[in-house]
């Protein structure tokens, strides 16, 4: 592969000093609607990497959580989220990360996840592997639900958060229990590193999960909709897991929307 992975990483690095920088400074705060917060690190990451990415890859689509990407009819597309946990950013709780993925016509290909705080690096290319600061990353062996650790997330701009707090306690109760840190892109790197057995969310846009989605599955692992069906970078909502508890999980979460449907 051409230095995609090795410039994504290049730009991670720097968006992610940019944050951990202004993460120590007053912050201002907007909204872009109720509870959907955006700061002016959202901005200035974005900036920073759309203007990098411009540089390197001019011929290259890039779509932006702020708005600030590039359209053109390239068969490359960047899927950029230059500050996934800004609610955590904006309270000073350091759970953050900066995410790039690459799709080449529809797959995903190349993605980074840096977490500034912790200097902590995920990177996955499709074929090549998963590794967290080089170090090759492989999902958990957890093969009983009742055993594993999961995540998942409540978007403050999703309806859904009825039909989550039902998954939520359903398997709260079957396993040792549910963390919800806010970064779903780092949740999903913790699947790849065997921290998380399973991770679902039942609303995320594709720059949330396009470089944390090739991780998992570069580490071994299974991605898909809530359903079971073929991952969709483009759908709602995701679903990742060690694959050896995924159809575990799956059973329990068909349960409650088999009852939800009575």
């Amino acid at each position: 592969m051409p230095n995609y992975l090795s410039t994504a990483v290049e730009i991670a690095r720097e968006a992610g000093a940019l944050l951990a920088e202004l993460f120590t400074q007053p912050m201002e705060i907007s909204y872009k609607r109720r509870s959907d917060l955006v700061t002016v690190a959202d901005r200035r990451s974005e900036a920073l990497i759309v203007e990098r990415l411009r540089g390197h890859f001019p011929d290259h689509a890039i779509v932006a959580e702020e708005g600030g990407g590039h359209r053109t009819p390239s068969d490359y597309c960047w899927y950029v989220d230059p500050l996934d946990g800004t609610t955590n950013f904006a309270h000073g709780f350091p759970v953050f990360s900066v995410t790039l993925g690459l799709v080449y016509r529809g797959e995903v290909i190349a993605g980074v996840v840096y977490d500034p705080t912790r200097e902590e690096l995920f990177t996955a290319e499709r074929g090549a592997g998963a590794y967290l600061n080089n170090r090759r990353l492989q999902v958990s062996r957890t093969e009983k639900l009742s055993e594993c650790l999961v995540a998942t997330g409540f978007p403050p701009f999703a309806t859904n958060h009825d039909l989550n707090i039902q998954f939520y306690l359903r398997l709260t109760e079957l396993s040792h229990g549910i963390r919800r840190a806010g970064s779903a892109a780092l949740d999903l790197c913790s699947v790849a590193a065997g921290r998380f057995d399973g991770f679902w969310e039942l609303k995320l846009n594709p720059w949330d999960k396009a470089a944390g989605s090739l991780l998992v599955t570069e580490a071994g692992g299974r991605v898909s909709d809530i359903q079971g069906r073929p991952f969709n970078l483009l759908g709602d909502d995701v679903f990742a897991s060690n694959g050896l508890v995924h159809d575990q999980m799956l059973e329990v979460l068909a349960e409650v929307l088999a009852q939800r449907a009575k």
